[in-house]
């Protein structure tokens, strides 16, 4: 009995601490996820900017790059044919073709990405001009017109500045530095073909400004046709895909998710308007630094935090509940031992109250329910007393019918035998019991002897014809069926018509069914009676000897077999009544 409370108290505190453990998880779970989200967008937001500075820085580069060259196209001076170096026929003015140079190199010199210009060729008409990173030769401008881009860069149109990436042209010099970004552009101090300008730069340019990310980077540098300029810790996976997703985007700038080598990446791109330069970072979730120790500290005093307070809401409620709990537990285990007497403590205003009156209601209808069966008991036995006393009234009228059929015997009176007999049968059978089932042979029987009876008693005023087939004999019939019907057709149709009556009784089956009817010559039943004579129960005759009427019967059928089953009539007046009596077919 003291374990009881006990055990509820450890119960609820387990189960506060497991809603307590689930809240923790839910709200680390929550925090750690919070926290990724926060850290990935931060992450994000700062690869971007990564981007962005290291695509304005080489944009920048490569603007002060193109306006050099627009500063060479501009000055005319420079453009003299006495200032060009002839690479054919020598110098035609020498001081001349030194300042040209000098004022060339001078150009370069302001800008602070001169070392990424490879060359930069102004060519005249044979006349040669020309600086750069990149060692020089007279074969040169040979090798530009000859390259199969020369064309198509030449005739581009004065706002075409996007650089393309080509295989370095000159033969010598090339190992090094095997790509070049050229931009190719007609003179505009003459109409002629083949005065041009020809810039050249490195992509030292982008490879260097790439090396400024932090050495885990993954970052690409590709032009607005698509080509790769340079890049560091480049995947093995060919991202020709990727990039022209990143092309195709109507942004300048952005982030998206993308699935690179099966892994979730973070992509940040930035892409110029003029030149076309793409620059994009590829950043792997997976590889995404976590603070785990922020993080599992915020669990830790989270998940703390709910299993302390946890903790102590259960003990608390433990000791609220615990009382009055173990107070309804006494008192149940005092029901059990017999003392249903009203305990008036274990009732309130909560819900453990209202059990404690339920309980005090139940212990008093369990009193009332002994006292009333102590007092059923008592009847019971009286009852039984009663009944014992009563079986010798049965007793002694059979014994007495028993000894007035002997002294008939001894008068030899024939009519008093056959009466006592069938009357001491009667009796018997109708003392056996009501419901149960009997074959079509034993009612007959049992009518047999009522039929004997009544015939002494209106001295032979009716006659009675059975006809069933050998084969229903043996079928199952409620007992005490056909006696109330051929009792009804006696009193209320034969002798009423003062005349001799016949009643015939048929059996036949039919489709699984029983039939039997009995058909009666006396004064029939009005119509206006015939519909309600099944339904009307109170004309039941307690006069008779069976004292069921046909209403009850039919109801008794419907009762054992079923509503399809029972008594159905037909009847003429001053002609006949048949009634019908359908039941299952069955037999032993």
């Amino acid at each position: 009995m003291n374990k009881m409370p006990r055990t509820f108290q450890r119960q609820l505190l387990l189960y506060n601490l497991l809603i307590t453990v689930c809240i923790a998880a839910v709200v680390s779970f929550y925090n750690y996820h919070s926290y990724k989200s926060e850290l990935i967008s931060t992450q994000t937001r700062e690869s971007l900017d990564r981007i962005e500075e290291l695509s304005e820085n080489t944009e920048t580069a490569y603007n002060d790059l193109v306006n050099i060259m627009l500063n060479c196209m501009e000055r005319k001076t420079l453009f003299s044919n006495v200032t060009f170096a002839n690479y054919r026929g020598g110098y035609s003015d020498a001081e001349a073709s030194v300042a040209a140079a000098a004022s060339l190199e001078n150009l370069c010199a302001l800008s602070g990405y001169r070392s990424y210009i490879y060359k930069l060729t102004l060519y005249n008409q044979g006349y040669l001009l020309q600086t750069g990173a990149g060692s020089s030769a007279l074969s040169d401008p040979e090798q530009i017109m000859d390259a199969e881009w020369f064309d198509e860069l030449l005739h581009r149109t004065q706002g075409q500045y996007q650089p393309t990436l080509v295989k370095n042209p000159f033969s010598r010099g090339s190992v090094g530095t095997p790509d070049l970004l050229v931009i190719v552009r007609p003179l505009k101090s003459t109409e002629q073909e083949d005065v041009w300008i020809f810039l050249a730069i490195s992509p030292r340019l982008f490879s260097d400004s790439l090396n400024s990310l932090p050495d885990d980077s993954i970052a690409y540098a590709v032009t607005a046709q698509g080509e790769i300029i340079s890049s560091v810790n480049p995947l093995e996976e060919d991202i020709s895909p990727l990039v022209q997703t990143l092309l195709a985007q109507e942004d300048g700038e952005g982030s998206l998710s993308v699935s690179i080598q099966d892994m979730d990446c973070i992509v940040s791109w930035k892409r110029q308007p003029v030149s076309g330069f793409l620059c994009f970072e590829i950043l792997p979730k997976s590889e995404i630094r976590t603070e785990f120790n922020i993080l599992l500290s915020t669990v830790g005093v989270t998940s703390l935090c709910c299993i302390l307070v946890g903790v102590f809401m259960s003990v608390f409620l433990s000791r609220k509940l615990a009382i009055p709990v173990s107070k309804v537990t006494n008192r149940l285990w005092q029901i059990s031992q017999g003392d249903f007497s009203y305990d008036e403590s274990i009732e309130g205003t909560d819900e453990i109250g209202f059990i404690g009156h339920q309980i005090n209601q139940m212990s008093s209808r369990i009193s009332g329910l002994l006292e009333s069966r102590v007092r059923d008991e008592r009847e019971k036995k009286d009852m039984e007393i009663k009944m014992l006393q009563a079986q010798v009234n049965p007793h002694f009228l059979y014994n007495t019918l028993d000894s007035i059929k002997w002294i008939a015997v001894m008068q030899n009176n024939t009519g008093i035998v056959q009466m006592t007999t069938a009357l001491s049968s009667l009796l018997k059978n109708m003392a056996k019991g009501f419901n149960e089932k009997v074959t079509l042979r034993q009612e007959l029987d049992f009518l047999e002897n009522y039929i004997i009876i009544e015939k002494i008693r209106y001295i032979e005023l009716f006659d009675v014809e059975t006809v069933v087939p050998e084969e229903l004999y043996e079928a199952k019939i409620i007992k005490l069926t056909l006696q109330p019907i051929v009792e009804n057709a006696i009193f209320s149709g034969i002798e009423p018509s003062g005349r001799f009556g016949l009643i015939r009784i048929e059996a036949a089956q039919k489709e699984g069914k029983l039939i039997v009817t009995v058909r009666d010559n006396g004064v029939g039943i009005e119509e206006e009676k015939l519909s309600t004579i099944l339904t009307d129960t109170t004309r039941v005759s307690g006069s008779g000897m069976s004292g069921i009427g046909l209403p009850n019967l039919d109801r008794r059928f419907k009762l054992v077999y079923g509503e399809e089953y029972g008594l159905s009539i037909e009847s003429e007046p001053d002609s006949y009544t048949l009634v019908t009596i359908t039941a299952p077919l069955e037999y032993e």
